[in-house]
């Protein structure tokens, strides 16, 4: 009777633990090594895919061997290098940080909520995207693309800085700003894309091995996919552009806006013409992508190896 009583052990299920999520931590050495590098890349062949990807947005009908010819006779070399300074500058030294905070952030909450990490980084893209274009993109691209579109006589010299305070005076900040909706749109899709992209690429790299720590290379093809994919978007910066260009037109309707853009782009140059400069766009990100995981590996490692080579020789 006792032994009847005896306790008899109950299958347990066993419990699954989940790692803590934890939020990415953001590192100030590393912001300035990304604003270095992106201001890097645009003061190296960064302006000039941006410069012929305006002039092509701006002039339709323009060929990529037009647009680098025109380009040319408008100030040689250095024509290829309008609206970098300060504009370009400004924009690469600050849109790396607002992305990394924005997106860091917003990624972590998703994760939390229970996204996957594509989501999470799709997400992330789209929130740091938008925030870029509310803060110092706006204005920039802005910029740019006056000094990319607007008329050059021979001789006469305005300085761009000029140019700036005449439109605030004109129309204040929301001149600056112009075309910053569709700033905003092209940034969030871009970024959004761009992230979700680039981790279902890693995960198809990874295969089944989820943890494994992918190559450079594999990293370096990740990121330029997903990159060159993210320009689907271009009819976004196709409007963009026009929304901001400075090209004297006679049937070009005033005051437009996101819809009146394209509509006025679709009367004008068809389905098409939403994608003119695609081509020097996806050659910029392909260089962006490069310049990002090349170049930040590489100055990384070198400023990670130096302490361990100094104690080494102080030991020796």
């Amino acid at each position: 009777m006792s032994k009847a009583l005896e306790t008899v052990p109950v299958a347990t299920t066993p419990q699954i633990t989940h790692p803590e999520i934890q939020k990415k931590p953001l590192s100030w050495s590393n912001i300035a090594l990304g604003a270095a590098i992106q201001t890097f890349e645009v003061s190296t062949l960064g302006q000039p895919f941006e410069v012929v990807k305006t002039h092509m947005a701006a002039n339709r009908a323009d060929s990529i061997a037009t647009s680098l010819k025109k380009t040319y006779a408008r100030g040689g070399i250095s024509g290829f290098y309008q609206g970098l300074i300060p504009w370009a500058w400004i924009e690469a030294s600050t849109k790396g940080g607002v992305l990394l905070f924005t997106s860091s952030e917003i990624d972590y909450r998703a994760r939390v909520a229970g996204f996957s990490s594509s989501w999470s980084g799709l997400f992330g893209g789209v929130a740091g995207g938008v925030a870029q274009a509310y803060t110092t993109m706006g204005f920039c691209t802005f910029m740019k693309t006056v000094e990319v579109t607007r008329h050059k006589a021979a001789g006469a010299s305005v300085s761009t800085w000029r140019i700036a305070y005449d439109v605030f005076q004109r129309e204040g900040i929301r001149g600056l700003n112009r075309g910053v909706s569709a700033v905003a749109l092209r940034q969030m899709t871009n970024w959004g894309s761009r992230f979700g992209i680039s981790r279902v690429t890693e995960s198809i790299f990874r295969g089944k091995d989820t943890n494994r720590k992918l190559t450079n290379m594999e990293r370096l093809a990740s990121s330029a996919i997903g990159g060159a994919l993210a320009c689907w978007n271009q009819p976004l910066e196709v409007i963009r552009v026009e929304m901001q260009s400075q090209t004297k037109v006679a049937d070009r309707p005033e005051n437009l806006n996101l819809f009146s853009t394209a509509r006025y782009i679709y009367q004008k140059n068809g389905l098409m013409g939403f994608y003119r400069g695609v081509t020097p766009r996806v050659g910029l990100s392909v260089y962006l992508t490069v310049c990002m995981v090349f170049g930040g590996d590489s100055i990384k490692a070198y400023f990670n190896e130096k302490p361990k080579q100094s104690g080494v020789s102080t030991h020796a």
